[in-house]
C-alpha cells in the first residue's frame, strides 16, 4: 500500500506529455485490395530518429498500443485484429515493468478487410503512441475515409477495380505535408459563409479586455507562496530550521558574514530546486495539451483520487514517504563534499526527508497550475512555493535573535494538517466535477456537490471546536486540551460557512463557492427563477435565431470546468440590469469547449498553418471556432456579433466589473441598431 502511494505522489512531480511544438511522426494511409472480396487498409508510418512507435496489443498497464478504430463502416467489416508489420524491436523497460514491443525508423500497420455490399464508405482511424528518451506524445490518430463500388459487382462499372486500388494518401494529424490533389474525399466540412469567416483583424483593432493573463500568472505565484508558507509549518520542516540555522552558524564562527552567506546559498538551493520541478513540468506540458487535459475524465479523476490520497495522509491514516535510502545516500554525499556543492547537497536532503509534509502540498499546487492552460503556471507556482519555504532559513541565519521569538514545534502543527487535509478533500471534488459535466454523467450535480461541501466544512467545524478527534490528536497528546481561542474562532468560521451553502441546495447563488460548484443547470429542484441561461448551445442555430428575432448576439465561450466562467456567472450575470439586458437585448449563445458529445460526423478543417485537422467532439468544433474565427484560445471568452457575423465592439475576458460589463453591452446595442 505504501510503495503503491509513494509511486502515486511520484507522479504528481512527473505526469506531462510532450509538448506538440514537433511532429516527430509521419503517416499515410491506402486502401489494397488482395482477391475477390478481401482488402488491407494500411497504415505506413516514418519516424523521425530518436522516436518510436508502439506496436499492438501492449496491455492496460503499458504505454498506448497502436489500435484500429472504425468511426464507419458501411459495406465492410474487419477481418481480425491489426497487425504490425516491420522490424519489431522488443525491449524490458524498467519504468512500465514489462517488455515492450515498438518501432523505430518506420512502421506498418495493416488492418484486413472484406466487403459485403455493393457500395462501401469507410471512416476509421489508427491510434498510435509515441515516445522518445526523454517525453511521448499523447494518444495521436492517423485518419483514413474513402467511399466507392466494391470488387463484388465489377460488372456494374469497369473502374470498380481502379476505385479499390487507388492509394489515398491521408493528412497526418501530426503536421506531415500532403499532396492536396490526392487528399481523401472530404469530410463533412464548416459553413463557408461569413459566420464562420475570420473576424481576428477586426477585434484587433476594436481593443479588448484581455486582462486575465496576467491576472491568473499573479494569483498562481501567490497561491504557491501560500503553500510554501504552509508548508514551513509541518512538522516535517518547522523543527529542521533552527538546527538548520545554528549548523551554519557554528560552521563560521570566526565570520559571521560567511555563515550568513552559505545559509542565504542554502536557501537560493532550495528555489532552485523546486523551481528545477516547475520547469521540468512546464517543458513536458504544453499549451494545447493543458487544455485538453484539463477536461479529460481519466487525468481528472486520477487527480481527484490523488487528492483523497493526500488528504488522508494528512488525517494520520498513513504517511507518504520516500526510501529512506534516498535521503541517507544523498545527506552521505553532502558530507563527504565541501563549498557550495555540499550546501546544495544539504538542501536536497531537506527536499527528500520533508517529502511527506509537502507532497500534499506541492500535488494540490502543481495539479493547479497544470490544468490552468498556462504554460508557465507550474514554473511560477512552484516559484512561488520554494521563496516562501526559503525565506525563514535566510531570515533566521540573518537574524538568529528572532529564533527565540518563534513558535516551538507541537500539537499546532498536527492541528494545521488535519486542516489543509479536509481543504485537500474539499478540492478533491472540483475535479470530479469537472469529469462529470464534460461527459455529461450527472453524479455529482451542483447540490450533491453543495452537501458534500456542506458536510465537509461542518466536519472542519467541529474539529477546530474540539468537538471532533483524530488519531494523531491521541498521540499528539492534544486528546483531552481544549482548543486554542484562534482555532474556536476558524471552526466558528467554518461553521458558518457550511450554513450559508445550505440555502444554495434550492438554489440560492452562493457565490462564494461558483468558482468551483457545478453551473446552475445541473440543480434538479431551483427555487431560483431569475438565473441567466443561453437558449442556444449551438452557433449555427443560435445566429439563425438571431436573424429572425432582429437581436445582436453575444457569444460566451466558457467550459465545464472554467472556474473564472462559474465567478462571471454568479458575480455579473446575475446583476438585474445584465440579466435584463441577456434575457431581452440579446440572443445568449453558449459554447462549452469541453463538451465531449461526439459530433453526428467529424469535421475536416484547415488550420491556419494550413494543416487539416479533424474535429470528433462538439467541444472541438467550438473551441476551433474560437481560435479560427476571433483568434482566442482563453475562456471565459466574450463577443458580441451583428447578424452577419461581424464584431459589434471589442472583446471582453475575464472581469467581474459589472458596471464595465454593461457598458460592454451598451456599446454593442448602440452599434447593432446604428
Amino acid at each position: 500500500m505504501r510503495r503503491l502511494i509513494t509511486t502515486i505522489a511520484i507522479l504528481t512531480f512527473v505526469l506531462g506529455i510532450s509538448a506538440q511544438l514537433s511532429n516527430p511522426v509521419h503517416f499515410s494511409a491506402q486502401l489494397r485490395t488482395e482477391n475477390g472480396v478481401d482488402a488491407e487498409i494500411i497504415f505506413t508510418a516514418k519516424i523521425d530518429a530518436g522516436w518510436h512507435v508502439y506496436s499492438t496489443e501492449l496491455g492496460n498497464n503499458g504505454p498506448i498500443s497502436a489500435t484500429f478504430n472504425a468511426v464507419k463502416m458501411d459495406g465492410v467489416e474487419t477481418i481480425g485484429k491489426l497487425q504490425a508489420r516491420g522490424k519489431e524491436i522488443k525491449q524490458f523497460d524498467k519504468l512500465f515493468e514489462m517488455e515492450l514491443r515498438y518501432f523505430e525508423q518506420a512502421a506498418t500497420f495493416v488492418q484486413k478487410v472484406r466487403f459485403t455490399k455493393p457500395d462501401y464508405d469507410i471512416d476509421c482511424y489508427l491510434e498510435y503512441g509515441a515516445c522518445n528518451d526523454q517525453a511521448c506524445l499523447p494518444p495521436s490518430e492517423a485518419a483514413f475515409k474513402q467511399k466507392g463500388k466494391s470488387p463484388t459487382v465489377k460488372e456494374k462499372t469497369e473502374k470498380a477495380e481502379d476505385v479499390t486500388d487507388q492509394v489515398t494518401p491521408v493528412p497526418s494529424l501530426s503536421g506531415e505535408d500532403t499532396d492536396t490533389a490526392a487528399i481523401m474525399p472530404p469530410l463533412q466540412t464548416v459553413s463557408s459563409d461569413s459566420l464562420w469567416s475570420p473576424v481576428v483583424e477586426e477585434l484587433r483593432a476594436m481593443g479588448g479586455n484581455d486582462a486575465i493573463a496576467d491576472h491568473s500568472l499573479l494569483y498562481i505565484l501567490l497561491m504557491g507562496f501560500i503553500g510554501g508558507l504552509l508548508a514551513v509549518c509541518m512538522p516535517c520542516i518547522w523543527p529542521i530550521i533552527p538546527m538548520t540555522v545554528s549548523f551554519f552558524l557554528k560552521r563560521a564562527k570566526s565570520d559571521k558574514k560567511k555563515g550568513i552567506r552559505d545559509a542565504f546559498t542554502y536557501g537560493i538551493s532550495i528555489i532552485v530546486i523546486y523551481l528545477g520541478l516547475g520547469l521540468l513540468v512546464t517543458a513536458l506540458f504544453g499549451s494545447d495539451t493543458l487544455n485538453a487535459m484539463s477536461t479529460n475524465a481519466v487525468f481528472n479523476i486520477f487527480l481527484f483520487l490523488l487528492l483523497v490520497v493526500f488528504a488522508l495522509s494528512f488525517f494520520g491514516w498513513f504517511e507518504i514517504k520516500l526510501p529512506e535510502s534516498w535521503a541517507n545516500s544523498v545527506d552521505t554525499k553532502a558530507t563527504e563534499t565541501s563549498g557550495l556543492i555540499s550546501i546544495f547537497l544539504m538542501a536536497f536532503t531537506l527536499v527528500l526527508v520533508s517529502f511527506s509534509c509537502t507532497a500534499p502540498i506541492i500535488g494540490l499546487l502543481l495539479v493547479e497550475t497544470t490544468t490552468s492552460g498556462n504554460w508557465l503556471a507550474p514554473a511560477l507556482g512552484m516559484l512561488g512555493f520554494a521563496v516562501a519555504l526559503a525565506l525563514p532559513f535566510t531570515l533566521f541565519a540573518m537574524f538568529p535573535s528572532w529564533l527565540k521569538q518563534a513558535p516551538k514545534s507541537g500539537s499546532w502543527m498536527n492541528t494545521l494538517k488535519i486542516v489543509l487535509g479536509f481543504i485537500e478533500l474539499a478540492f478533491a471534488l472540483k475535479f470530479f466535477s469537472v469529469a462529470d459535466l464534460a461527459y455529461g454523467w450527472h453524479l455529482l450535480d451542483r447540490e450533491v456537490f453543495l452537501s458534500l461541501w456542506i458536510v465537509i466544512f461542518a466536519l472542519l467545524g467541529a474539529y477546530l471546536c474540539g468537538w471532533l478527534k483524530f488519531q494523531t490528536d491521541e498521540i499528539g497528546g492534544n486528546l483531552h486540551k481544549p482548543m486554542p481561542v484562534a482555532c474556536i474562532m476558524g471552526g466558528l468560521v467554518s461553521l458558518a460557512f457550511a450554513v450559508y451553502m445550505i440555502p444554495g441546495l434550492w438554489g440560492a447563488p452562493c457565490k462564494a463557492v461558483s468558482a468551483f460548484a457545478p453551473p446552475m443547470n445541473t440543480q434538479d429542484f431551483n427555487l431560483n427563477t431569475k438565473t441567466v441561461e443561453a437558449k442556444y448551445t449551438d452557433y449555427d442555430e443560435g445566429m439563425a435565431a438571431a436573424k429572425a428575432l432582429g437581436k445582436p448576439v453575444l457569444i460566451d465561450f466558457t467550459g465545464y470546468g472554467c472556474v473564472n466562467c462559474r465567478k462571471m456567472e454568479a458575480a455579473v450575470w446575475t446583476d438585474p440590469t445584465v440579466a435584463d439586458m441577456l434575457t431581452d437585448d440579446f440572443v445568449l449563445i453558449s459554447l462549452y469547449v469541453d463538451d465531449k458529445t461526439p459530433l453526428a460526423e467529424p469535421l475536416e478543417v484547415t488550420t491556419s498553418q494550413d494543416e487539416t485537422k479533424i474535429l470528433r467532439t462538439v467541444g472541438a468544433k467550438w473551441s476551433w471556432l474560437q481560435s479560427q474565427k476571433f483568434g482566442a484560445n482563453a475562456q471565459p471568452f466574450y463577443v458580441m456579433l451583428d447578424n452577419n457575423g461581424k464584431p459589434l465592439s471589442a472583446s471582453r475576458a475575464y472581469d467581474e466589473d459589472v458596471n464595465g460589463y454593461i457598458n460592454f453591452l451598451k456599446q454593442g446595442l448602440l452599434k447593432y441598431q446604428q
